[in-house]
């Protein structure tokens, strides 16, 4: 049974999910981010369910879909006529605190919390009405240029409000901390809401220096003819009076601006954090980590979000989980990267961090591609490079433990199981006799292959649904 701990909430605003160092963005600096995802598990494919902010947070407090609620726009917004999970914690005598951006109604509805400090709710309870009338084909474009303004002109050097406002929830959320955990009995919940990185991307002269303009990537398929012209996306560019991208210097500056406001929102984030481990509280706390939603910066032509583009609607989730990864579950999840750019990916991380734990995973993915292609030679130089110079115990041993399946030795391969978590045996034992079979089939033996097939079948006892239907499919596939 799960041990019940204290659960810190940390939701932003606008994170498009690629835009983070621990998801594999080879510029933005995120070290408090990489860190809290280090800890646990990090999703490699997750999605908000609506990307509006006001839908998208009422389907997080709820657990349900914009259409089960009738919560689909930013007019209407959570208004605690459906429960909620800080409701549910509460009725079971927890504490439930929110502090900052929430986005819903209004707090004077029971929202589910014991306490709101320093909330953002709709400006008097009331949304963006006008966005219920809709139209089509001659709906009428936004001729102020108001939006197309807020990325293009206020994207830079400067200082603004929300930043600010985010400020100010670090303090209450470091005094809360330093001057509630203790008292508490029974395991008690924060949510920490921040505003950042929600436009205007203005930020400190030092942040933004550390993304210097000429450096910058210009957006994926900005412009025209480089995208796909569907009537849908072209339609949402006429309404929010968008045009056509076409000035690289102010797709650089606001690329540089977007990536320091990441980087002021992952700052006061550290600033929780650092307080977090100074009282001790990670051994009975868990951190979870989100957004509402995406945010496209120029990517498709396109500012915001409001349609289903993967930066839109893809956000980065990280949460509790173990920090002793498996074998089996530790590859899985390595899949998450690019086939095409996990050699380039690999080979930047090993030669730029030599000794961090990213080094390592950036290994053991690029072993992990050489195997799967055949080419052994590589996969054990990349495995011997983690088993020499990583700074992990845990990748180390793992590095080992694929290693003496790479070369068939099974006495070094039953010595670094024993390395790890004993639990799991049948698990590695499946592991390493699909993994015999692959190289058995590669080096033309199909009579041992599938000798090996059918231990990882039996070993597998078909707990892992997706393995066992894999290997089972290996087996056909050799007459059998």
């Amino acid at each position: 049974m799960t041990t019940p701990a204290n659960l810190i909430f940390i939701q932003s605003d606008n994170h498009n999910r690629q835009v983070a160092g621990c998801y594999g963005h080879a510029i933005v600096r995120t070290p408090t981010l990489d860190k809290i995802a280090t800890r646990g598990v990090r999703f490699a494919n997750s999605y908000c369910l609506s990307p509006l902010c006001c839908p998208a947070r009422a389907a997080m407090a709820t657990g349900r879909y914009p259409h089960q609620t009738g919560y689909w726009d930013n007019a209407i917004a959570y208004d605690a006529r459906i429960p909620s999970w800080m409701h549910r914690l509460r009725e079971q005598g927890h504490t439930v605190v929110a502090i900052g951006k929430l986005h819903y109604r209004s707090s004077d509805d029971d929202n589910g919390f014991t306490q709101e400090i320093l909330p953002m709710h709709l400006h008097e309870g009331k949304g963006a009405v006008k966005n219920l009338l809709r139209g089509y084909d001659t709906e009428p474009r936004l001729t102020d240029d108001s939006k197309w303004k807020l990325y293009t002109q206020r994207s830079g050097v400067g200082a603004t409000h929300y930043q600010d406002y985010d400020r100010q929830i670090t303090a209450k959320a470091i005094e809360w901390l330093r001057g509630n955990t203790a008292r508490h009995t029974k395991p008690w919940a924060l949510k920490i809401g921040y505003i950042s990185p929600h436009p205007p991307f203005t930020v400190p002269q030092r942040l933004y220096d550390l993304y210097p303009e000429d450096k910058m990537p210009l957006p994926l398929r900005c412009r025209p003819g480089d995208r796909p012209e569907h009537a849908a996306t072209r339609h949402l560019r006429d309404i929010d009076g968008y045009h056509e991208m076409t000035d690289e210097r102010m797709l650089r500056r606001v690329a540089a601006a977007y990536f320091g406001l990441i980087t002021h929102l992952d700052e006061q984030i550290g600033a929780v954090m650092k307080v977090v481990e100074e009282l001790g509280l990670l051994a009975n706390t868990r951190i979870v980590y989100t957004s509402d939603h995406g945010e496209l910066f120029g990517w498709h032509g396109l500012f915001g979000k409001k349609c289903l583009y993967e930066g839109a609607v893809g956000v980065p989730v990280h949460g509790p989980g173990r920090t002793n990864v498996q074998h089996g579950e530790f590859f899985h999840a390595l899949r998450m990267v690019e086939r095409k750019a996990v050699r380039d990916a690999a080979g930047t991380l090993i030669e730029s961090y030599p000794r961090t734990l990213y080094a390592s995973m950036g290994a053991l993915v690029a072993a992990r591609f050489h195997f799967d292609r055949g080419d052994l030679k590589n996969a054990k130089a990349q495995l011997e490079w983690v088993i020499e110079r990583s700074p992990s115990g845990d990748f180390k041993d793992l590095a080992r433990l694929r290693l003496a399946a790479v070369l068939l030795d099974e006495k070094a391969y039953v010595q670094a199981l024993k390395l790890l978590d004993s639990q799991h045996a049948a698990a590695y034992d499946a592991q390493y006799a699909a993994l015999k079979g692959d190289i058995l089939v590669a080096n033309q033996q199909p009579a041992e292959a599938r000798a090996a097939y059918r231990l990882a079948l039996e070993k597998s006892a078909q707990k892992e649904a997706a393995f066992y239907e894999s290997v089972r499919m290996r087996l056909e596939a050799l007459g059998d």
